[in-house]
């Protein structure tokens, strides 16, 4: 608990004048936890800054605002932020263009675990993409364990943050984009022609994909599985379609 908690500490800001400052200065915050209970005076206008400026605000335990900011006296509000700045789908897809290559980018669908997301960043980099999107609400954002477990990757690719996936998915299809969606009632991931301008949805890694983002999608793609075990670990289901990208794109 003490390693953990020290980790979360290399991205946070606690105390009413510091996180205060640290609003008024216009840095990139990924968002305010607020402890139950906790109101009025400069924690009013902490709160009225962030709303102004769309960050996400949480209200959780003090006993977990203590852990997360490793027992420093927070006066009952922390922010976090994040391990890297957020861009935005416009960037990423001029990443793509600035490279000459179609777009090929991961949307991922509230991914909670950072552990995941952190894996599926490292895997992205490796097979070329783009960018990757997630939600701003119901997701792990790039905070210190998703850097950790990125390993390093985290640096050299893009991740936009959105409020709404299903609108970012019709923005990406209207910018040419062809969208999949990775589900077990889906068609054969290997008869799917990616060497396309393409992003892959991968959902919750216990509900999977929304039923609305699921609509957005152009198709539903699925892996086979051959065991008693009917899915895989969010992560690990990324990593095999994303190098299917990968192979399909050489061989043509």
């Amino acid at each position: 608990m003490e390693e953990k908690s020290k980790e979360q500490q290399t991205n946070i800001i606690c105390g009413r004048n510091p996180v205060l400052e640290a609003v008024r200065s216009g840095r990139e915050i990924d968002r305010l936890l607020v402890a139950h209970g906790v109101s009025g005076g400069s924690v009013t206008e902490i709160i009225a800054k962030c709303k102004s400026r769309g960050i996400l605000i949480k209200e959780i335990s003090p006993q977990k605002l203590d852990y997360y900011c490793g027992g420093a006296n927070h006066q009952g509000v922390a922010v976090m932020f994040a391990a890297q700045e957020y861009s935005t789908p416009e960037e990423i897809l001029e990443v793509a263009n600035s490279r000459g290559e179609k777009p090929f980018i991961i949307v991922c669908d509230e991914i909670e675990d950072p552990h995941n997301l952190g894996a599926i960043i490292r895997t992205a980099e490796a097979c070329g993409v783009h960018g990757i999107i997630i939600p701003k609400r119901r997701s792990a954002s790039l905070n210190a364990t998703v850097a950790k477990s990125a390993s390093g990757a985290l640096e050299y690719m893009k991740v936009a943050r959105v409020t709404n996936i299903p609108n970012t998915i019709d923005f990406l299809k209207n910018q040419g984009v062809w969208v999949f969606g990775a589900d077990m009632d889906g068609e054969d991931y290997s008869k799917t022609d990616f060497d396309t301008p393409c992003a892959l949805v991968i959902g919750n890694e216990g509900k999977g994909i929304g039923t609305l983002t699921a609509k957005k999608c152009d198709g539903i793609i699925s892996l086979p599985m051959c065991g008693k075990i009917n899915s895989l670990n969010a992560s690990v289901a990324a990593g095999v379609l994303m190098y299917e990208v990968v192979r399909k794109r050489r061989t043509k």
